[in-house]
């Protein structure tokens, strides 16, 4: 797996959770929660990338359960094509459909409830995808 920081949007209608891993990827932690409609997003998720100088980003793909496309899906990847035009470096849609649902689980499942989640859930799901996006790496080789 060639060295360098990853970088993983969850993206939803409302927020977008954000994650990076160390550059060997063996730890990934959550950065921020940007708000999807938010004026400064462009610049917001610029200064994600200044700062973290990716050699990759993953951004999730949610579909239905049985694959089929979801609404969500499409606006996934329209913001996928809205960050690979702001970056030379490659942006790939992973497949994301219990990211969220695991995040949910493990925060639970640590005492954490459910109002004080809302604020990090996108955040552990943008985790959870890029731990996911590096399994794929490695497994790759």
């Amino acid at each position: 797996m060639q060295r360098g920081r990853r970088i993983a949007f969850d993206y939803g209608d409302v927020r977008i959770g954000v994650a990076v891993c160390d550059p060997d990827g063996i730890l990934s932690t959550p950065v921020s929660t940007l708000k999807a409609s938010d004026v400064k997003l462009k610049e917001q998720i610029l200064n994600i990338f200044t700062e973290y100088e990716p050699i990759h980003i993953y951004v999730g793909k949610p579909a239905h359960m049985d694959g089929r496309e979801s609404e969500s899906a499409i606006k996934a990847t329209n913001f996928a094509q809205m960050v690979q035009e702001m970056t030379t470096c490659p942006v790939t849609l992973i497949d994301e459909r219990l990211s969220t649902v695991t995040a949910a689980r493990n925060m639970r499942d640590s005492g954490v409830n459910s109002k004080e989640a809302r604020a990090t859930i996108d955040q552990a799901a943008a985790v959870a995808i890029l731990n996911f996006a590096i399994e794929i790496e490695k497994q790759k080789g």
